[in-house]
């Protein structure tokens, strides 16, 4: 009798354990301590902000303008910058070079996969002569301007991630410079 009260005693204490690190576990992704979650956040911000400007220039019409793409690298940077800002000022002195650096790549792969995701479907499914209209007779005779105009979207959005991620951890990483004031 007293084995089967030791072995539930140890179940019990084994259950707390469990769910007091699963408590914690789950505070954290809440707070936003770890770069993970502090990049998915971001990532999602990213990849619903491009989808939001490409609808709302769709609705005008305006989508088949090519210069038009370039606030896109606008949104991207400003997720990038503000996931990196943002972990950094959580961490505060634990921060280092490489977790910003990690926080900005993934900040910046979750929201153009999300968004080459989006792109893939619009472009397929949605309006298929859209890619028509972009390409002209660039790919006509291959029959792969959609899968080119995908690629190319993802390749531009990890390009530019890696760009903006380098750039802004110049901005804010630690300095290690003696100050020459006197």
């Amino acid at each position: 009798m007293c084995e089967i009260n030791v072995k539930k005693r140890h179940k019990i204490i084994y259950i707390r354990k469990f769910s007091r690190n699963l408590k914690d576990l789950i505070s954290n992704i809440y707070i936003m301590k770890t770069s993970l979650s502090v990049a998915l956040k971001y990532g999602i911000f990213i990849a619903v902000t491009l989808i939001a400007y490409f609808l709302f220039v769709r609705l005008f019409n305006l989508h088949e303008n090519i210069w038009l793409r370039l606030f896109n690298g606008l949104i991207m940077a400003t997720g990038i910058y503000y996931g990196i800002k943002y972990y950094k000022l959580s961490v505060s002195d634990s921060f280092t070079y490489i977790d910003g650096f990690k926080t900005g790549l993934i900040t910046g792969f979750v929201g153009t996969v999300l968004f080459t995701a989006f792109m893939a479907i619009y472009m397929f499914h949605i309006d298929p002569k859209f890619t028509e209209t972009l390409l002209g007779e660039w790919f006509s005779n291959y029959g792969e301007g959609t899968g080119i105009l995908v690629f190319i979207i993802l390749i531009e959005g990890l390009a530019s991630t890696v760009v903006l991620t380098l750039t802004f951890m110049q901005l804010l990483k630690k300095s290690y410079n003696i100050s020459q004031k006197a």
